[in-house]
């Protein structure tokens, strides 16, 4: 594992965060079953839990949603940790299979979790393909929650073949989740369930016509699911 801090003047390194703590960004450079990740942890002086996202298909951890829930849990008193998969890293376009993308992921998590972000109550989470990564992986990593933005539920119809639907890996988690989506996703819109909420916001996939409404299901999320978390253990 390698790590540096990135310099000043390029949105990253030692600032002052939004509610006038400490934070500094941190690249990391892990090792995978399947190649180099890179994980960007973005850390406070005093943490009460720690947010691990994962990026979509489509757009790196530059996604407008995942900066705006970056924001949002640092304002929570979170250690927040942007996700790059390895296939990402390598320049690659098309993601890797299920099944390499969850070994990775598993991989960083387990890293963290025994470094940068040991003994931190673990919401992990992440936009469309990181967000199925999250939920498939979620017993494994030891979440307490997970957070998805813009899960998508149905895949596009082939012709002569019938509907899909992942809404199984939803089902499948057993902690508390938040599903963050645009009121026209094209990937449809997941039910709410016993551990389910499901909170709309303006939009679609992109999540980017009200950033704001995102920062504020995420804000108003957080810190309840960390809670009961802790006050259950």
């Amino acid at each position: 594992m390698s790590s540096s801090v990135l310099p000043l003047g390029r949105g990253d390194g030692v600032r002052s965060g939004s509610i006038g703590s400490i934070f500094r960004v941190t690249v990391l450079e892990l090792d995978t079953p399947h190649g180099p990740a890179r994980a960007h942890l973005h850390s406070i002086e005093e943490p009460r839990a720690a947010l691990v996202l994962g990026h979509g298909a489509g757009r790196g951890v530059d996604a407008p949603d995942l900066v705006t829930a970056t924001e949002a849990a640092r304002s929570e008193e979170f250690d927040v940790v942007l996700v790059e998969q390895p296939y990402l890293v390598a320049g690659r376009r098309s993601p890797a299979s299920a099944p390499q993308l969850d070994a990775a992921w598993i991989s960083v998590v387990e890293q963290l979790c025994a470094g940068e972000l040991a003994s931190l109550p673990l919401v992990v989470g992440g936009r469309s393909l990181g967000a199925r990564v999250a939920c498939r992986t979620a017993e494994t990593t030891g979440a307490v929650a997970v957070l998805c933005l813009a899960f998508p539920l149905e895949p596009p119809r082939r012709a002569g073949k019938p509907p899909q639907s992942r809404l199984p890996e939803l089902d499948a988690v057993m902690v508390p989740t938040l599903v963050v989506q645009g009121e026209r996703d094209r990937f449809g819109m997941p039910p709410p369930g016993p551990t389910r909420e499901v909170v709309k916001v303006p939009g679609d996939h992109g999540l980017k016509a009200d950033l704001e409404a995102v920062a504020a299901a995420v804000r108003a999320w957080l810190p309840g699911v960390v809670a009961k978390a802790v006050s259950a253990s």
